[in-house]
């Protein structure tokens, strides 16, 4: 908990795998927090990542949507549009008609 990158602090992280923002008591109860959390921890001030398992398909579409609408302005991006860009990505899954259970696993975890 004690590193600190650079340039962290004005950032944000797509955890594009699966369960990066879970933590499972059971298998692994000495670790308390996921990996999402460590990122913020280092500095990052929004992090993206899964509570379960996703779809394969869905990691690349989502992380499209997500960047298209964050770099929509040539040159500039604000981690504080994270929160909207993560919508952006869900709502086209859910304009695609694609299972809730499939796109409500993607959260945000902002400072």
């Amino acid at each position: 908990m004690k590193a600190r990158f650079s340039d962290a602090e004005f950032e944000f992280a797509f955890l594009s795998a699966c369960h990066s923002a879970a933590v499972d008591a059971n298998d692994t109860p000495d670790e308390v927090i996921h990996l999402a959390a460590a990122l913020q921890f280092c500095g990052f001030r929004s992090v993206v990542g899964t509570l379960w398992s996703m779809f394969d398909v869905d990691g690349p579409n989502v992380v499209e949507d997500f960047y298209r609408h964050m770099f929509r302005k040539e040159g500039i991006r604000d981690f504080r549009d994270s929160a909207r860009a993560l919508n952006h990505a869900t709502g086209r899954m859910r304009l695609r008609r694609i299972r809730i259970d499939r796109w409500i696993l993607f959260i945000l975890a902002h400072e």
